[in-house]
């Protein structure tokens, strides 16, 4: 007796009988072609009556026939590629193709294979899911055609033209969506006030409310978000049977660039866009003004590039404009938006602090400026030092105009570069005074090089071991009608800040040469003369055709000479100076480094600084030999400088004890007081000959 649950073969036959017929209903009415292959064979297991109807055939006749013979050998060989990625791989592929018109339209099909596997993942088969696409390619199809006739249409115009009915955007051409940056689809159907910057919607709305044919500007939006000015012309017209606004849209960006560029270069400088000096001064007046009624204090900084020249004269204008735009960008960076900062010329720079409480707001903002200014510059593949000499004045205690803030914070930077450039200074009542007295002392200057009023001093030198004389430094003093006889503490810093220097460094150089030889002439004395060079001298481009010139114009030969420079001096054209030194050496004068062991010097630069010598600073010297610091820097020193190869003087040498304890750390030369003092040349002649 049977249970509720026994399986009759022929009830369950039938009940397979109908789940097919289902799943065949179902798949005969889903709109797509649905067929399954059998592995390896590539037989065709099932296909619903769409995919057999697709390929001349039954839902009956399809099954058992291989790929290949269902598409035919063409098709099989397009999407083979496919087939075996399915195999391969075990993925599903999607791809598309045209099947063959057969003499109607041409028809698209999207065509999906998936593999199917079983339970233990075994690939049985490959399930085919095909949708015809035809529709949806025709369709974009003629959305190109439509596009294609659109553009030959508004092509003619490089303006944009864009149509527009009741402010809903019908059609653009393609000059619009370039200047827009839209897409013609982006901007179908949207209303056109959408397109405009905010501001501008209310006075566009109003135009296309009165329904005029005008003319007239507005920014519209770029895609971007960026403005973007326009000027408009709107004509009513008849398109597609109906009333539609034609606006013809100009782009006036450059117009109005070309304006705003002659109004920016009337108030700025054209190579660092900072004011210039006519729009700074403007400014800053009614700044000051400001202040003046509310009670304010300003900071007025006046900031000139040390070296500056020498970047020019190395490396070229355009490297060193490139330099000074770098340091604009950092000074505007370095400031606040509130601050003004301008260029005056060259590399002159002013800036101008508002709203501070205290002096010492300002020297927040001046460290701030020497860090970012003090930073190396790229220039010509190269890494320069640029520092910056600052000079301030406030207001209103320094003065309560702009020109006389200018002039007091010039002459502050001017006090700056004389304690040592790269550092700031305060401007003093006395500033102006030395102002003054420097314009008078330049006036003198120029006329006592005409007057023939200055003279050569010479200063001993000696053996350390013998105590024979060994050479001479040469030292500049000028006698002043007035003041008198005057050393070059009192006037070589003016010279230095104007053209003079030139001239007088010449001068010294050239008696320097004659007097060389007419001592060897005289057989007097066979000795190197030292000569002080300046910064200003040592930095001229023409400063080795300088040195050539002297020697042929006066006789004297090179190896009578010896040049001296200070540590700061070589170290501030440390990129440069090692080849003009070596040009001097090669003409046969001798190379010392004045006033080592003042801080400015490492062991790094002395082994790329082609020098002879090395002259101690009297500083250390006069401590000697009582201090015990002193003695353990001079002697290294002297060690070090032996053990380059270098000769070493001391300078300053005032007692017995300095001389025999320099001597017995083998310094070679001592020049000092105890030796003799700098004397004029007759005097020194008349000391030489006694020895």
């Amino acid at each position: 007796m049977s249970g509720p649950f026994d399986t009759d073969p022929l009830n369950a036959r039938a009940l397979a009988d109908l789940h097919a017929a289902r799943l065949r209903l179902v798949a005969n009415h889903v709109p797509a072609w649905i067929a399954l292959y059998e592995a390896g064979s590539y037989r065709c297991l099932f296909a619903n009556r769409g995919y057999a109807e697709a390929f001349g055939l039954t839902e009956q006749s399809i099954v058992g026939k291989t790929f290949g013979d269902i598409v035919g050998a063409e098709a099989l060989a397009a999407v083979q590629p496919a087939v075996d990625r399915v195999v391969r791989e075990q993925v599903s592929v999607i791809y598309e193709r045209e099947l063959p018109p057969g003499g109607g339209a041409p028809r698209f099909i999207e065509v999906h294979l998936s593999p199917h596997f079983d339970d233990h993942g075994t690939l049985l088969g490959c399930c085919v899911l095909v949708n015809d696409i035809t529709r949806h390619r025709l369709a974009e199809q003629r959305v190109r055609e439509s596009e294609a006739r659109l553009a030959k249409f508004l092509d003619a115009s490089a303006e944009g033209i864009v149509f527009h009915k009741d402010g809903v955007i019908t059609d653009a051409n393609p000059s619009l969506c370039a200047l827009t940056g839209y897409a013609l689809d982006e901007l179908l159907g949207r209303n056109i006030l959408e397109f405009l910057m905010p501001d501008e919607v209310p006075k566009v709305r109003e135009v296309m409310l009165a329904g005029r044919e005008t003319r007239y500007e507005t920014c519209a939006r770029h895609r971007d978000g960026s403005p973007l000015p326009v000027e408009v012309i709107v004509r009513t017209l008849e398109r597609s049977g109906e009333k539609q606004r034609m606006s013809i849209v100009r782009d006036i960006r450059d117009r109005l660039d070309s304006e705003a560029r002659i109004q920016h270069l009337a108030l700025h400088d054209s190579l660092t866009g900072l004011l210039n000096r006519a729009a700074f001064m403007e400014r800053m007046a009614a700044l000051v003004e400001r202040a003046s009624r509310d009670g304010e204090m300003l900071a007025l900084l006046f900031i000139d590039l040390d070296n500056f020249k020498r970047v020019n004269d190395s490396l070229g204008h355009l490297e060193g404009d490139q330099v000074l735009v770098t340091v604009a960008e950092r000074l505007s960076f370095a400031l606040r938006d509130s601050d003004l900062v301008g260029r005056f010329g060259g590399d002159e720079f002013v800036v101008l602090l508002t709203d501070l409480s205290s002096r010492e707001d300002a020297k927040v903002v001046l460290q701030a400026l020497l860090s970012v200014v003090e930073v190396p510059v790229r220039a010509d593949g190269r890494a320069l030092s640029v520092t910056p000499s600052i000079g301030v004045a406030f207001y209103p205690d320094d003065g309560r105009h702009a020109d006389e803030l200018i002039q007091h914070a010039d002459a502050a930077m001017y006090r700056a570069k004389a304690r040592g450039r790269a550092t700031y200074q305060f401007f003093e009542p006395a500033l102006a005074e030395t102002a003054y007295a420097d314009l008078v002392l330049e006036a003198e200057l120029v006329q006592a090089l005409t007057r023939d009023e200055f003279e050569l001093f010479f200063q001993p030198q000696v053996d350390a071991t013998t105590g024979r004389l060994s050479g001479a430094e040469a030292l500049l003093r000028w006698r002043h009608p007035q003041r008198g006889l005057l050393g070059p503490d009192h006037f070589i810093a003016v010279a230095e800040r104007h053209p003079l220097m030139h001239d007088l460094g010449g001068w010294v150089l050239r008696q320097a040469a004659l007097t060389a030889r007419r001592w060897r002439e005289q057989g007097l004395a066979d000795v190197r003369i030292a000569v002080n060079l300046s910064s200003m001298q040592f930095q001229l481009d023409g400063f080795i055709d300088t040195v050539r010139e002297v020697l042929s114009d006066t006789g004297a030969r090179g190896e009578w000479l010896e040049l001296e420079l200070t540590e700061r001096m070589l170290v501030d054209d440390i990129e440069h100076a090692p080849q003009t030194l070596a040009a001097l050496r090669s003409l046969g004068l001798s190379v010392s480094m004045d006033d080592f062991g003042t801080g400015y010097t490492s062991l790094a630069h002395l082994t790329e600084l082609p020098v002879d010598k090395l002259k101690i600073d009297q500083s250390f010297v006069a401590r000697l030999p009582a201090d015990r610091g002193a003695q353990a820097i001079t002697r290294a020193i002297v060690q070090m400088a032996t053990g380059l190869g270098l000769d070493v003087t001391a300078e300053g040498v005032r007692t017995n004890e300095q001389w025999q304890l320099l001597s017995g750390w083998g310094c070679g030369q001592l020049q000092g007081e105890l030796i003799g003092p700098p004397m004029p040349a007759a005097t020194f002649e008349a000391w030489a000959r006694t020895r």
